[in-house]
C-alpha cells in the first residue's frame, strides 16, 4: 500500500509527532519501509493501537492525548495519485487484485477513507488485503509470503508481487513468489505495461 499506491511523507510525519506532541523518540521508530521498536511491534501485531498510544503518551507532553497520537500518525499518508486509482480500476476487471501491506489499525483506517475518496473502495478494488497487523508477520519474512499464497490458493508462479522496498522484494523471491520493484515517484503503470508484457500476461 505505502510507497506504491499511497504516496508517503516521513518527515512530516515525524514533525507532527514532535510539534503535536514533544514526541521525539518518533525518529528511532520510523522508517520508509522497515519500522522499528514499539512502531514494528504495532505492524507485527504484537502491540495493539491502545498500547502503542499508551507507550506514546508515556513519551509525549502532558497535555497530549490518544486523537494526538492518531492524527500525526496520519501525517505519513499524502494520498493516491488519480492516474493509480483509474489504473487499479482497468486492472480489477482482468485480474485478481489482493493488497499486502505492512500497516497497523491506525494508518488502516486513514488509508481506507483515502481509497474510497479515490472512488475505489479497498474491497471492491482487492479480493482481499493482508495486514501485517492481523497476520501477525510482517514483510520480508518468508512466512509472510507463504501464508498469502496458501491462502489465495493459487500457484506462486501465477502471482506477481509489487513492493517499493528491495528487502521485501527480494524475500519475495526467496520464498518462490515473483516480484518487481517500484521506486517511489515513477511511473508504476508503465512499470507494470512492461513487466506484464514481456511476461504475455497483457493479452
Amino acid at each position: 500500500m505505502g510507497g506504491v499506491l499511497v504516496d508517503l511523507d516521513i518527515e512530516d510525519c515525524k514533525k507532527a509527532f514532535k510539534d503535536r506532541l514533544g514526541y521525539y523518540d518518533i525518529d528511532e521508530i520510523i522508517d520508509a519501509c522497515h519500522q522499528k521498536g514499539i512502531y514494528g511491534d504495532l505492524e507485527e501485531g504484537i502491540l495493539s493501537a491502545d498500547d502503542f498510544r499508551s507507550i506514546v503518551l508515556a513519551g509525549s507532553r502532558p497535555d497530549a492525548v490518544a486523537e494526538d497520537v492518531d492524527e500525526a500518525m496520519s501525517h505519513i499518508l499524502v494520498g493516491i495519485e488519480p492516474y493509480k486509482a483509474e489504473m487499479l480500476k482497468r486492472l480489477s476487471e482482468k485480474y485478481e487484485l489482493y493488497m499486502l501491506s505492512n500497516n497497523n489499525p491506525i494508518c488502516v483506517r486513514y488509508s481506507r477513507k483515502m481509497f474510497e475518496d479515490a472512488g475505489i473502495p479497498l474491497e471492491n478494488i482487492f479480493r482481499k488485503c493482508y495486514f501485517s497487523y492481523e497476520m501477525k508477520a510482517l514483510k520480508p519474512s518468508e512466512t509472510f509470503y507463504r501464508n498469502v499464497v496458501s491462502d489465495i490458493g493459487l500457484p506462486a508462479e501465477q502471482m506477481l508481487f509489487i513492493d517499493d522496498s528491495m528487502k521485501n522484494v527480494e524475500g519475495s523471491v526467496a520464498a518462490g513468489l515473483p516480484a518487481v520493484f517500484y521506486q517511489p515517484g515513477t511511473d508504476l503503470e508503465a512499470l507494470l505495461e512492461d513487466v506484464l508484457d514481456r511476461e504475455g500476461r497483457m493479452s
